[in-house]
């Protein structure tokens, strides 16, 4: 079992800043890649971004270069750095995790807003 919280979502004005943090708990030896999903109401959850243990990335095309991940092993930590920031990026944004056997597990979500 891997157990995920998420923080650092808020209000932020069109074209600000924010910096989202997940920290990983449980069977952390067993992640194989890290990332982050987001939800709109109404919509399904939708992958933004990814990070392996090897630091391989992976982008929505939505998102490529206004938002960067970013990994600490050493913490169990995933970062999500979102800038030039639009209000179609409001959304719960959700940790992910999936084990080197598959197994997918999530956070609690964070709501990130962006007003006009």
């Amino acid at each position: 079992q891997v157990q995920l919280v998420e923080s650092g979502g808020g209000l932020v004005q069109a074209g600000g800043s924010l910096r989202l943090s997940c920290s990983a708990s449980g069977s952390t030896f067993d992640i194989n890649v890290i990332g982050w999903y987001r939800r709109t109401p109404g919509k399904q959850r939708a992958f933004v971004a990814s990070i392996t243990g090897g630091g391989s990335t992976n982008y929505a095309d939505a998102v490529k270069g206004r938002f960067t991940i970013s990994r600490d092993n050493g913490k169990n930590s995933v970062y999500l750095q979102m800038s030039s920031l639009k209000p179609e990026d409001s959304a719960v944004y959700y940790c992910n995790v999936r084990t080197h056997n598959n197994l997918w597990y999530w956070g609690q979500g964070t709501q990130v807003t962006v007003s006009s």
